[in-house]
C-alpha cells in the first residue's frame, strides 16, 4: 500500500476500499474476498503483533480459521492481485522520474517448516538467525511510495537441492535457485514490461555487484545508482584500464560531479561519482 507523510482518516478508508475493490474479482468466493480486505486492514493497523489470531480478533472473528484458509487453501492468484494493485498505484501517483528501489529483509522464524527458512544473515536482527528472506521492489515518486512486488529467496543447498523438502512445503518442483540480484532483475523486468513509468533504479551493494542487473538497465536506458564495494574495479580510458572505485573517486574534482557517501558492510566508506551526463557512469 502507499505511504505518505500524513494520512487523512476519512480519505484512508476510501483509498483502502478502492484498492480492495480493484482486486475483488481475483477471489471467486465471497468469504476469502471479504477476509482479504480485513487481513490487509489488520496488516496496516498499529497492532503490535500481526498473527492470524490477532488479525482475526481485530476483525471480530471468533477464531483464526478464515484468516488461515485465506493463506493456506483459498484459491486466488497472488501475482494477479499484485498486478492489479500495481496498476492502481500507478494510476494514483505514477511519475516519469519515479525510482525503483530494491532491497531484502528478513523474517525471524522459530521452526524449520516455513518455506525458505534457514540460518542466514538478516538485517532484521543484524546477525545470522533462523529466518526467511524476501526481496522487495518499492516505487517512489514525489507523490508517494509503495511496495509493488516481492520474491521469496529460496536457499540453494537447504531448499532448491532438496526435492522432498520442496514437495512437503507445497512449492512447485519447477522452481529453480535464483540469487537475490536475480530476483530483483525479475521484478524490475516485470515492472518495466508492464509499462510502469520509471526514471531510475537504486539498490545497495548486493545488487550493485551484479553485472547482469546493470546490463539490463543499460539496455533499457534506465538510469541507476547502485552501491558497490570500495574494492570494485571499473574500466576507464575506453576500457583499457581497471581502477578501484575508491581510487577513482579521489581523482575526480567534486565540483564536476555530484557525489554520494556510501558505507559498505565493513568499516570503510567511499564517495562515488553519480554521473550528470544524463544518467550514470556505469561500473563494469
Amino acid at each position: 500500500m502507499a505511504a505518505c507523510h500524513s494520512v487523512d482518516p476519512g480519505r484512508w478508508r476510501v483509498v483502502l476500499d478502492e484498492a480492495v475493490t480493484r482486486v475483488a474479482g481475483r477471489f471467486v468466493r465471497a468469504e476469502p474476498r471479504a477476509t482479504a480486505g480485513r487481513f490487509v486492514e489488520g496488516l496496516l493497523s498499529d497492532a503490535e503483533r500481526k498473527t492470524c489470531w490477532s488479525l482475526a480478533e481485530r476483525a471480530g472473528h471468533a477464531d483464526p480459521q478464515a484468516m488461515q484458509r485465506l493463506l493456506r487453501t483459498a484459491v486466488w492468484d497472488a501475482d494477479a492481485v499484485r498486478d492489479d494493485v500495481r496498476s492502481w498505484l500507478i494510476e494514483q501517483f505514477g511519475h516519469p522520474d519515479a525510482v525503483l528501489v530494491t532491497d531484502e529483509t528478513g523474517f525471524l522464524k522459530k521452526g524449520w517448516c516455513s518455506v525458505g527458512v534457514q540460518r542466514q544473515y538478516t538485517g532484521t536482527a543484524g546477525r545470522v538467525e533462523n529466518s526467511q528472506v524476501g526481496v522487495f521492489l518499492a516505487y517512489v515518486t514525489p507523490h508517494g511510495r509503495a511496495l509493488i512486488d516481492r520474491r521469496l529467496y529460496l536457499p540453494e543447498t537447504t531448499w532448491c537441492d532438496q526435492p522432498d523438502r520442496i514437495a512437503a512445503a507445497g512449492v512447485s518442483d519447477q522452481i529453480e535457485f535464483a540469487t537475490k540480484p536475480a530476483l530483483a532483475r525479475q521484478m524490475i523486468t516485470d515492472a518495466l514490461d508492464a509499462g510502469v513509468p520509471v526514471g531510475w533504479v537504486t539498490g545497495d551493494e548486493v545488487y550493485g555487484a551484479d553485472p547482469g542487473l546493470r546490463g539490463d538497465l543499460e539496455l533499457r536506458e534506465i538510469g541507476y545508482v547502485l552501491a558497490v564495494g570500495c574494492d570494485r574495479r571499473v574500466a576507464v580510458n575506453d576500457g583499457r584500464t581497471l581502477v578501484r572505485v575508491d581510487d577513482l573517486a579521489e581523482r575526480i574534482p567534486t565540483r564536476r560531479v555530484a557525489t554520494a557517501q556510501l558505507r559498505t558492510r565493513g568499516e570503510r566508506s567511499t564517495r562515488v561519482p553519480v554521473g550528470l551526463d544524463h544518467h550514470r557512469h556505469p561500473a563494469r
